[in-house]
Parts: C-alpha cells; structure tokens; sequence
C-alpha cells in the first residue's frame, strides 16, 4: 500500500539554479522511496556535477522530466502542495510539513499528486503558490530558517514517506477527482465572469481571487462537481 501512495507523489522543483542541488534532491527522494522528479524551467539542466550529488539515485535523474511552466508540470495531478518557508499575504493557510504530508498522502489514494518547491535563492513566487491546492511549510528554528533545497525535499519526502507508512486501507471513494488543469480552467472561467458582470474590479482582482481559491480549495473538487460549475457560468455568461 505504500509503496503505491509513495509512487503517486512527484517532486516538482521550479527554476533550480544549481545542478548539484537538482542531484541532491533525486538521492533524498529514492532514500524515501520517491522516484518521479519534474523540472520547471531549469537554470542549467542536469549535468555531470548533479549525477554526482545523485549518487545512487541517477535513474532517477535520469527520469526527470522537464517542463515549461509549473502549469505544464502539475498537468494530471489531483492535488499539490507548496512548500514554503517564508509567509506570504496570501488566502492560504500554511500547515506544518507533517500535516501537509497527511494531507498529500490522502490524496495520493485517488490519483497523482505533487510536492513544489522554489528556487534556492527565494523559493516559490505568490503566483506558484495559488496554482498548488495547500501550502505547508518546515517548522524550522525561527531564528535560522534557511533550509538547502535538497533538505528541504528531504524533509518532506520522510514525512510523507511516514504518513503512507501509517496509511490505512479504505473503500473507494467512488467519483474521480478533478485534474489540476480542469480546476485551473475553472478558476479563468470563474474570472472572466466575474468581470462581464461587473462583480469583479478589472483594476484590482488580485484581492478576491485568492479568497475564492481558498473557498473551493478546502473541498476535494470532483471532475463532475467542476463540469456543473463551468456549465453553470456558461448559463450566466449567456444573460450577462
């Protein structure tokens, strides 16, 4: 059972500046059984210095897919989870890593998952964040937060590795899921409407979009439930 809640869970690492960070991280994700490491627009790609860092773990560098955006990376996943150190004025509540990896670990029972992670020097941006359903961060010491790449990666990977470890059986819950690209296509449409209506302010919708992502965020959205919501707009839009 955890060896496939474990192999639900990708690692996505968006815009890593050092390859051997990149190596470290494909070693501390094997230590805890995690194999599937997704690249968001790189720095520098993999190279002879991040093989080194992999040590053992080189397959899994090698299997390693690249990817454009973070969009591209999250494509097919049910949910995602930021990992975060810093706090942020954002809707999201942050949990501990603990907390946040019980949290993956339930969703990886139904489909593909995804742990996200910044660059080194000043982690993910805002706009990364509100693409992941959660955000949780390390409780580290207050005083000295800093946390490498690859510790950090492997933090979460023990902990997540932990909680697939206490997972226990349970029925099927029965409707799938909605896919990471079928709630971002619902947010956009769920702007666009906004604004033909004229409730939401073209000059400032940074401020409610957020809120409105946090509303349907502590839901676990189905792809039915979704389909009902977009042909709902859709009947709206036709009398705006």
């Amino acid at each position: 059972m955890s060896a496939v809640l474990l192999s639900h869970i990708r690692v996505v690492l968006s815009r890593t500046s050092h390859p051997g960070n990149i190596g470290a991280a494909a070693r501390a994700m094997k230590t805890m059984g995690i194999t599937s490491l997704y690249l968001v627009s790189p720095k520098k790609p993999p190279d002879i210095e991040a093989e080194a860092m992999a040590s053992g773990a080189v397959d899994v560098l090698k299997g390693a897919r690249v990817c454009a955006s973070l969009a591209e990376a999250l494509q097919g996943t049910i949910y995602s989870l930021a990992v975060s150190a810093r706090r942020r004025e954002l809707a999201y509540v942050s949990v501990d890593a603990r907390s946040g990896a019980r949290q993956l670990l339930a969703a990886a029972r139904e489909g593909e998952v995804a742990l996200v992670f910044g660059t080194e020097m000043s982690g993910l941006t805002n706009e990364e964040i509100l693409q992941c359903r959660a955000a949780t961060h390390i409780p580290a010491d207050p005083g000295y937060s800093s946390l490498n790449l690859a510790a950090a990666v492997q933090v979460m990977a023990y902990e997540s590795r932990i909680a697939a470890l206490e997972a226990q059986p349970r029925p099927e819950v029965g409707a799938a899921a909605a896919r990471h690209e079928d709630v971002e296509n619902f947010y956009a449409h769920l702007e666009r409407s906004l604004l033909a209506s004229g409730f939401l302010n073209p000059a400032n919708p940074k401020r409610l979009l957020p809120r409105l992502r946090r509303l349907f965020g502590r839901v676990r959205l189905e792809q039915e439930e979704v389909n009902i919501l977009r042909g709902m707009l859709s009947s709206f839009d036709k009398n705006t």
